[in-house]
């Protein structure tokens, strides 16, 4: 039975669970009631979901700062990663514009506000929505979030967990390996043979997906019910929406197909791992050890962009983030009775396309940053927080997407930016997923 199980192939395995959750949470709730269901859901179901994301979270790191000293050293010329870069961000900032307009173009379309009175949301909520914006505020501005970037302790980043500093610092020990030649190879081969074991374990913490996924999705059932997306019905359709053709049209048709001419079907087939985990856990810092091995174990992206554009990605590729930020925007405007012009909407496009780049690392930052958009369109302060604590509580469901379509941007990107740098084994992309 076991060896039937594991011949499944790794993706039709989270999918299972992610059904499985969400009938198990459903029947929970429906049987035993809503406090009770509640009550076991959080004492028993989610720690076996938190402790899944506890481990994916274990490989950030360590995977992080193994695979991108050997990517770098890989190249053999440093300026080889300046063109990287460089395309890797273009590309990143020309998603952003797609999500933007989409998330724009579905909140006029199905006026997810019309006729919502959002004051009806309770004080308590209020306050504690109050209470995490000014956290995420006093995380700074875009211009901190860059400084932040060089880390003052590097050991101190590695033991915070710290991305983008980690990301900093394991570039210049890359570039430091190679500019000092023969005498650093022992260093060389030992973060070789030290990224080789960490993929390796990442692998192992893999198979464990199907059950994690389980239990957050049996969780999130259980404690919010079906409800948490037939409440929010209209807004949560513009979302879903806008981020399936964002994923479907911009980076498989758009970027996969058109771009680089690779088939629709394998690329789909190559996420679907990560999809998975990225739709349970809402976290796309959790979700990149696997995005990392899809990438390069289905997909034929080399260790040395999958080790460097992914990592990036995940930190300030927010693309369901700027679709979420255009279409709350819109649906504020509505619900207060605003008519925007065509100044406005643009200024919103520009605000949502530089807070979700400052997004990452912020429990819900798609929903806790919408202030700053809020406030353009002529929203002031009070009212934007009554508009986020009023769409708070249906905010895991509407991230769980998001996060989503993050992770399937960043790995189209990874692939565009592997195979204009000959770095894409198409022989394995057009072949079936490994894992």
């Amino acid at each position: 039975m076991f060896g039937k199980w594991q011949s499944i192939t790794l993706w039709k395995r989270v999918l299972i669970g992610l059904v499985l959750g969400l009938v198990i949470g459903l029947a929970m709730r429906a049987g035993l009631g809503e406090a009770t269901a509640t009550e076991f859901a959080n004492t028993a179901i989610k720690p076996f979901g938190d402790a899944f994301v506890r481990l994916i979270k274990m490989l950030i790191i360590p995977l992080i700062s193994t695979t991108l000293v050997v990517g770098v050293t890989a190249m053999g010329d440093p300026k080889k990663l300046g063109t990287l870069g460089a395309r890797t961000i273009l590309m990143y900032l020309v998603t952003t514009f797609f999500a933007v307009s989409l998330g724009l173009l579905m909140g006029t379309l199905i006026q997810p506000g019309k006729g919502v009175d959002y004051e009806v949301a309770g004080a308590e909520a209020v306050d504690s929505v109050q209470g995490k914006i000014e956290t995420a505020d006093a995380a700074g501005g875009i211009v901190d979030r860059l400084l932040a970037i060089i880390p003052t302790n590097p050991v101190e980043a590695l033991a915070n967990g710290a991305v983008l500093p980690t990301i900093f610092f394991a570039i210049l020990i890359g570039i430091g390996i190679l500019v000092t030649g023969a005498v650093a190879d022992p260093v060389k081969h030992f973060f070789e043979a030290a990224a080789e074991v960490v993929m390796r374990v990442t692998l192992m913490v893999m198979e464990l997906a199907p059950y994690g996924v389980l239990a957050l999705m049996a969780w999130v059932m259980a404690t919010q019910g079906i409800e948490v997306i037939w409440n929010m019905g209209k807004l949560a359709l513009a979302l879903y929406l806008a981020c399936g053709i964002q994923i479907f049209l911009v980076y498989g048709l758009l970027i996969v197909g058109c771009l680089l001419k690779l088939p629709l079907k394998q690329y789909f087939r190559g996420i679907a791992d990560a999809q998975g985990v990225a739709f349970s856990t809402a976290s796309s810092n959790a979700t990149l050890p696997i995005t990392i091995s899809c990438a390069e174990k289905n997909l034929g992206v080399d260790k040395s962009v999958a080790g460097s554009v992914l990592p990036l990605g995940a930190t300030i590729n927010m693309d369901g983030t700027a679709i979420y930020l255009g279409i709350v925007a819109l649906f504020a405007a509505q619900a207060g009775g605003l008519e925007l012009t065509a100044v406005q909407y643009g200024m919103v496009a520009l605000t949502a396309t530089l807070v979700s780049i400052g997004a990452a690392g912020i429990p819900s930052a798609g929903l806790l940053l919408a202030a700053t958009v809020l406030n353009v369109i002529g929203v002031g302060n009070e009212q934007a927080v009554l508009v986020i604590a009023f769409i708070f509580p249906f905010d895991r469901l509407l991230d769980m997407m998001r996060t989503t379509t993050n992770i399937s941007g960043d790995v189209a990107v990874a692939c565009a930016v592997a195979k204009w740098d000959g770095n894409l084994d198409e022989d394995v992309f057009r072949q079936d997923a490994s894992v």
